[in-house]
């Protein structure tokens, strides 16, 4: 909202200014322009310049081919008009137009300077034949008929004339008074196609509509939406109407502009009663919508068990597809109705029929949460949803030949929505959790993965992660392995929990080859991880092995080389150790992690660039002297048996028949107190 203060039209120089509207800077300007006309209908009632409070309730609610419209009357079944505003109004705002609580109607936009105007709107003459009709005088609309020069095809701005009126507000005798001196306006026109049995029946004033009917009223002429007088006696329950327009030849299936028809509307509504009669009129029960939705999908998608076994019952086809393949037991489990899918399974239903995604009935359920709510007693200890409950009644109907053709396992979407419930039940069920995504699916990510793993472990679902693992996950099957995406997240423990279930410490990436390990480049900042790859194993050697040597190095490049010069050597189409420490994001800790990766390796010399980078600090000299050949006997030794024992045994060396001391030794703890 602009700070400029707010003027309100019909106070009395009242107006909002920066300092008021500070205390409402948290609201919306849908709020604030609410707020600010609630103020200005306030100041003006208790001013006299309102609709006066002496009013009826019944008055107040009367419209008026203007200004005395009630709220339902002009928002649901007559076009806003355009008002004209002030000169002062800015045209790129355009007015908005409010009815207010005493069915005034009011038009607010704003300045050029951004200022907030709400003035009443602009008032029309009420035609006495209209108001006559809103009060129900009989008499006074008998006569007003009568006279000479009486034009009852006088139509509002609206498109509304005096028989629309009368049978929008129940008025019957006035509709026979109407009628008889003028039979021709029965089927005429609103501007948006309403005639007046159409106002009749969407008010539900079964008196006037039969009367209509009785009088010729064609009861299949839609409105602009092609909704006709059955439809909307369905949208307000109506079965007394329904018989009655069906009795005088409405046409039953009729479809509305979105091809939705009045059985469609019956089925969303749960009404039986209506469906019945509708389909014993000759109602489809299979006729689709545009978007090839049926009733039967209509009534799984919105969880209405009365009107599916009506419909199953009288003949709809249970394995109906939609524009999308969607099923009625897609629809179901996508939308959470466990009793729509318990039975929609009791008759057959076809559990392996893939939508137009390739995605299974199953595949919906294993990725739709309730977030913890709707939870459910389920045995004796455990808590599970409803969607999980789907999917424990899905698993032993559903073909898993069918899922492994589909190139995504439901063990994928539980993991990536982190559904843990779900992923437990699936792996229980003998899901492979090693399934891979195919190419395409693969391909829609950029890191392209492959595996449920990387799905969890993407989430740091830590659990997840473990359940995976436990069950026998394999993690290196991704193209980028896991364990680099741990690292880059510095979650330790999901981490130790990859190394510990095999995961390759010397992972690389193989669209940035480097001629160390990625998982190095990945930990730089966390020694405490760069430590823990080295001890299981990690080759730091690598690290050192620079092709300049002492040599000058050249300089560093911001982005990566392109791999299409073939008579260029792969060393040096490959990133080096150095280069990368090198970059300002590792330099500052070029020290210790050089510290940590010589208590690694045996003889190795520093090349001209890690030189530099330890000379630049005083503090790092140790280090430099620590590079300096020979290394010690002791270190030698380590290394030594280290690689004897080999990467398997290290990952399991608290569990070797070997001293305690020994085990220290090796990494690197011998200072610490045995």
């Amino acid at each position: 909202m602009a700070a400029a203060s707010v003027s309100m039209s019909g106070s009395t120089g009242t107006s909002m200014e920066f300092a008021d509207y500070s205390l409402y800077s948290n609201l919306s300007d849908d709020d604030l322009l609410q707020l600010a006309i609630e103020r200005s209908l306030a100041e003006a009632h208790s001013s006299g310049l309102g609709t006066e409070s002496s009013k009826t309730t019944d008055a107040l609610n009367r419209p008026a081919s203007s200004h005395t419209v009630p709220p339902s009357h002009h928002a649901q079944l007559q076009p806003t008009p355009a008002v004209p505003y002030e000169p002062s109004a800015c045209p790129a705002n355009p007015p908005s137009h409010f009815i207010t609580g005493y069915g005034k109607r009011m038009v607010a936009y704003r300045r050029y300077d951004g200022s907030l105007q709400v003035t009443p709107e602009p008032e029309d003459e009420t035609d006495p034949l209209v108001k006559a009709i809103w009060e129900g005088d009989v008499g006074t609309v008998r006569q007003m008929v009568k006279k000479a020069g009486c034009n009852l095809l006088t139509a509002n701005r609206f498109g509304w004339i005096s028989l629309h009126e009368a049978a929008y507000y129940g008025q019957d005798q006035c509709i026979n008074i109407l009628l008889k001196a003028q039979p021709g306006i029965i089927n005429q026109r609103t501007l948006k196609d309403q005639t007046a049995l159409l106002l009749a029946v969407s008010r539900d004033h079964l008196t006037c509509a039969e009367n209509l009917l009785e009088k010729g009223a064609d009861p299949d002429i839609t409105n602009k939406e092609r909704e006709t007088p059955l439809y909307k006696a369905c949208e307000k329950e109506n079965p007394a109407m329904v018989v009655m327009l069906l009795k005088y030849g409405a046409t039953v299936n009729k479809n509305c502009i979105q091809g939705w028809t009045a059985l469609h509307e019956a089925v969303c509504r749960n009404n039986v009663e209506i469906c019945e009669i509708l389909v014993k009129a000759g109602a489809k029960v299979s006729i689709p919508n545009v978007y090839g939705i049926t009733p039967i999908f209509v009534a799984a998608q919105s969880g209405m068990v009365d009107t599916l076994r009506f419909l199953l019952k009288n003949g709809a086809d249970l394995n109906s597809q939609a524009a999308d393949g969607a099923t009625a037991l897609y629809e179901a489990c996508k939308n959470g109705h466990e009793d729509i899918v318990e039975f929609l399974l009791s008759q057959n239903a076809d559990t392996n029929k893939p939508g137009k995604t390739g995605l299974l009935p199953i595949h919906i359920a294993a990725q739709r949460g309730n977030d913890g709510k709707n939870l459910m007693t389920y045995g004796c200890t455990r808590k599970i949803d409803r969607s999980t409950k789907i999917v424990s009644m899905l698993i032993p109907v559903t073909s898993k030949a069918r899922v492994k053709r589909s190139g995504i396992s439901p063990l994928h979407l539980a993991a990536e929505r982190n559904r843990d419930d779900v992923l437990e039940l699936l792996i229980k069920a003998g899901f492979d959790v090693n399934a891979m995504l195919s190419t395409d699916r693969s391909k829609m990510y950029e890191d392209r993965r492959s595996t449920a793993l990387y799905f969890a472990v993407i989430n740091n679902n830590i659990e997840a992660t473990t359940m995976l693992l436990e069950a026998g996950a394999n993690p290196n099957l991704d193209a980028f392995n896991p364990l680099l995406v741990a690292l880059r997240q510095g979650c330790i423990h999901t981490v130790t929990l990859l190394i510990e279930h095999g995961a390759n410490v010397n992972a690389n990436i193989s669209t940035h080859p480097t001629t160390f390990p990625a998982s190095v480049m990945f930990c730089m900042k966390y020694l405490t991880l760069l430590k823990y790859l080295m001890d299981f194993g990690c080759d730091a050697t690598s690290c050192f092995n620079c092709v300049y040597g002492n040599n000058p190095h050249p300089p560093i490049k911001m982005t990566r080389n392109r791999l299409d010069d073939r008579d260029e050597e792969t060393e040096k189409t490959c990133v080096q150790f150095c280069d990368v420490i090198s970059t300002e994001n590792y330099c500052r800790w070029a020290g210790p992690i050089i510290d940590v990766l010589l208590d690694y390796v045996g003889h190795v010399k520093i090349c001209s660039r890690l030189m530099e980078h330890l000379e630049s600090y005083p503090d790092w000299n140790c280090i430099k002297d620590k590079a300096k050949p020979p290394r010690s006997l002791l270190q030698l030794c380590r290394l030594k048996i280290r690689n004897l024992l080999g990467i398997n045994r290290l990952k399991k060396i608290h569990k070797l028949p070997v001293p305690p001391r020994l085990i220290k030794f090796l990494n690197h703890q011998e200072r610490e107190q045995i």
